[in-house]
């Protein structure tokens, strides 16, 4: 007796093909929107660098050669400095003897100086042959350049008003309100005030001929030179003057890499 057997097919279903979603079309409003929110935060963040940190600023005279040079560019540090309001929970330092400032020009606030501190408030100053004594005390100043110039009382041997005239003094309010801060022949420097000079001593329009830098005035210090250039050399200045306009620009452009004082770049101020 033979056995029955049953043949079963086995029948698999083919995958069933997902069919792929739909490309979304671009969105050009989505990406320029993108890129102007980008550029809003470059530059938000770049102005609260510029008010709250640094500011360039750029060495237009001789007054502090040779520490720093015209043609100087810096950067200045505004936080070391920076008034007392704790804004920032930063560190701010005191300003002390020999630190290189930029303040708010007295006179006309709209201009930026910058010098060095010489005299703390309660210091007594005096100068002798340009040479300052502080407290009785003869002070170091490794920094200091005596160019050759004509004798100057007033300059060498402040405070004192021989040889000096209104139309000669830069700051006539000064001139008439100096000596009430003298005493026994010392400047003394009042509370929340500094006296500075430049360290080029014998060509620098500073506290001798405008007065004391109040507190509020002050900006910060020098942080780093981040570029420095001077004068092309005379054959190129010779080459520019001779030349037209466009060839003027086109020779300046090339005696830039001349002119530039690459061994002051990126140097930091002391």
């Amino acid at each position: 007796m033979m056995a029955e057997t049953e043949n079963t097919t086995v029948l698999e279903e083919a995958p069933v093909e997902t069919p792929a979603p739909p490309e979304e079309p671009a969105k050009p409003r989505e990406g320029w929107l993108t890129s102007l929110q980008s550029l809003c935060g470059t530059v938000c963040i770049a102005l609260f660098v510029i008010t709250f940190l640094v500011q360039a600023f750029q060495i237009p005279s001789e007054s502090m050669q040779s520490t720093l040079l015209v043609g100087d560019y810096l950067l200045v540090d505004k936080v070391e400095f920076a008034p007392s309001a704790r804004w920032l929970p930063l560190p701010y330092e005191r300003i002390q003897r020999g630190d290189i400032i930029v303040f708010k020009y007295p006179v006309d606030p709209n201009l930026h100086f910058v010098k060095r501190v010489i005299g703390l408030p309660g210091d007594r100053i005096r100068l002798v042959r340009g040479h300052v004594i502080v407290d009785g005390q003869w002070l170091k100043e490794d920094y200091t350049q005596f160019k050759s110039a004509a004798p100057d009382p007033f300059r060498d041997f402040f405070p004192n008003t021989r040889g000096v005239t209104p139309l000669s003094h830069p700051s006539f309010v000064w001139l008439n309100e100096f000596p009430q801060w003298v005493r026994n022949g010392d400047l003394v420097v009042p509370e929340g005030h500094y006296f500075v000079l430049g360290d080029n001593r014998n060509d620098s329009s500073d506290s001798r001929y405008w007065g004391f830098v109040p507190r509020e005035n002050i900006i910060g210090r020098p942080l780093m030179i981040y570029f420095s250039v001077g004068q092309a050399p005379a054959t190129a200045q010779a080459a520019l003057a001779a030349n037209d306009k466009i060839d003027s620009l086109t020779g300046r452009i090339a005696s830039w890499p001349s002119s530039i004082r690459w061994k002051r770049t990126f140097r930091f101020v002391k």
